[in-house]
């Protein structure tokens, strides 16, 4: 930097956004091969899935028929991030998400930071929804032979009094979706846009089965855990916080997806159009779909009873007499719950791109395969790690740290709309954030305060990973990005 020392000079180091949306060499350069129905599918794919059909019932088990209200505030606070996602998008329709737009608002550090949550974010993602295909897929399993032992991780006790030892069918879906993601984005997109319309028309069987067997008594007492986070009476620090706000805090996990939307610009054939339609149209469809099953879950029964169970939907239809659809729609979850780890870990293996590319991690990593236009090792780099931490870990713990990830991300894009707007105003924005003063503050507010409510586990969880990604970046990013060496020169 002008002016500045190459000891210090990092800390202002940004990139310019004509530079960002200026073109690559061909072996760093992504197809653009996406239109807005990929879009939209791939945003519907990767909201509606684990968070609808298993983590209703953990929402419900902490805030009672409250989860409604907690599925709205969560909504709410993902609505603010979409809009700024959208603005910023269209802005600079490159690869790279939060992580980019942070570079060209508020320089490398905060870009790497952002980054690293986002990979924090993704590969938790990933690994979280292969804990919850496994869970619809168990039966599967079993009925083909593979032991008890290698069908649940090292948490689960079994009914001989034994451990699991590797949650095996979350391991297998991992890999084979980053497969599927190595072979290419628009023959992947494809098969994502039919699974989208088979998980949908599943939830539609649920709804309609479901409202016959409506009782509004299951919504009292509304919140029998109060509305704030906070641990029960007589429980020690370490224990679980309960209440409304702590269910939104868990529930935001099935909320966002829509900025896996955001990685797809620079693949996508008319982004100053198309990203909008798909950030927006995705977020509005899946809030109402949200609203629409949690309503006649809790309807249909009591949230302290269903909320017990890892296949909540499964549990209420074969507690209404209806067992025949109730494997129906398990089968629907175990054919396209994986169209939210396809989602996240495309959106995963793009970060892990867009970094490369910028030098914070090894510039070899950004390669992309000339027959396919994907970058297949990255791709296969995040399969890999979510096989490992869904063959290990559980559900809730994965989704709660994968939320701190996510709501650091979604703070930096509020962050990035209203310095952005004070730095560069009369840059033409294709979509513009309506009320930008209040709708990007709110955002940040609601981040905030949704982190705050998340378990003090996860918060110190959150703080060692980001010190490890600290470490990171002083030993390698901040000597060898593009900017770095730039400056050098």
């Amino acid at each position: 930097m002008v002016g500045g020392t190459p000891k210090v000079s990092f800390w202002t180091r940004r990139k310019a956004i004509d530079t960002i949306t200026a073109g690559h060499a061909d072996s760093h350069q992504l197809k653009k091969t996406l239109s807005w129905p990929h879009l939209i599918a791939l945003g519907v794919g990767a909201i509606v899935g684990t968070g609808i059909y298993t983590l209703t019932g953990v929402g419900a088990g902490l805030a009672g028929p409250g989860v409604i209200l907690s599925f709205l505030i969560a909504g709410a606070v993902c609505a603010c991030a979409a809009l700024c996602y959208a603005e910023l998008s269209t802005m600079m329709p490159a690869a790279g998400s939060a992580y980019t737009y942070s570079y060209a608002a508020m320089g490398e550090p905060v870009a790497w930071f952002v980054g690293w949550s986002l990979i924090l974010e993704y590969t938790l993602v990933c690994a979280a929804v292969a804990v919850g295909w496994s869970a619809h897929a168990h039966g599967l399993f079993a009925a083909a032979g593979f032991p008890e032992y290698l069908l649940a991780g090292p948490h689960v006790i079994l009914p001989d009094g034994g451990r699991g030892v590797v949650n095996l069918p979350a391991v297998i879906i991992s890999m084979a979706v980053a497969g599927l993601l190595a072979l290419g984005t628009r023959e992947s997109a494809t098969v994502n846009m039919i699974l989208v319309f088979v998980k949908i028309i599943a939830l539609a069987v649920f709804v309609a089965l479901c409202l016959p067997a409506f009782d509004a008594s299951h919504f009292t007492p509304f919140m029998p855990n109060g509305f704030q986070a906070h641990t029960p009476a007589g429980a020690g620090p370490e224990a679980a916080k309960i209440g409304v706000m702590a269910a939104a805090s868990l529930i935001f996990f099935a909320f966002y997806g829509f900025d896996a939307v955001s990685t797809a610009a620079e693949e996508t054939k008319n982004p100053k159009r198309d990203l909008t339609i798909g950030i927006v149209g995705s977020m509005a469809a899946c809030t109402a779909i949200y609203m629409i099953v949690a309503a006649v879950a809790i309807g249909a029964s009591r949230a302290e009873v269903f909320s017990k169970s890892e296949a909540p939907l499964v549990f209420i239809l074969e507690s209404l007499s209806q067992p025949k659809v109730a494997q129906l729609v398990a089968l629907a979850a175990v054919i396209a719950l994986p169209t939210v780890i396809l989602a996240f870990m495309y959106g995963q293996s793009r970060i892990f791109f867009v970094m490369a590319r910028d030098g914070l991690l090894p510039r070899a990593l950004s390669k992309v395969n000339a027959r396919t236009g994907t970058p297949v090792v990255m791709t296969l780099l995040t399969g890999a790690l979510s096989a490992v931490l869904s063959g290990f870990l559980s559900l809730k713990d994965i989704a709660e740290l994968a939320n701190a990830g996510t709501l650091a991300a979604f703070i930096a894009v509020g962050a990035s709309v209203i310095v952005l707007r004070r730095r560069e105003p009369s840059r033409p924005r294709v979509f513009s954030t309506p009320a930008w003063p209040i709708v990007a503050p709110l955002g940040i507010l609601g981040c905030l305060y949704l982190f705050y409510s998340l378990p003090a586990k996860t918060q110190l969880y959150f703080l060692f990973a980001h010190i490890i990604g600290a470490v990171v970046y002083v030993a390698y990013g901040m000597r060898k990005s593009v900017l770095a060496q730039q400056e050098k020169a």
